[in-house]
């Protein structure tokens, strides 16, 4: 059991690097965006997202909570 344990402990720890990269990546994408406005287009796709949450009430604001709740983790 322990080596499941490690190699699960070992695969979460490499997904968890490369969300927290991506994370990192659209944050970069974001600057960029603000500062020259139109070069990426994020801000765009940032706002459309945003407004699908809130477009669809409370099934939208759970869906929310749940991916913030997985941020989070």
């Amino acid at each position: 059991m322990a080596g499941i344990d490690s190699a699960m402990k070992s695969v979460s720890g490499i997904i968890k690097g490369a969300i927290e990269l991506g994370l990192s990546l659209v944050v970069v994408a974001l600057v960029v965006d603000v500062l020259f406005p139109g070069t990426t287009g994020i801000v765009d796709n940032v706002s459309s997202l945003v407004t699908s949450f809130t477009g669809n009430g409370l099934v939208g604001l759970i869906s929310l909570l749940f991916f913030l709740s997985i941020y989070k983790d």
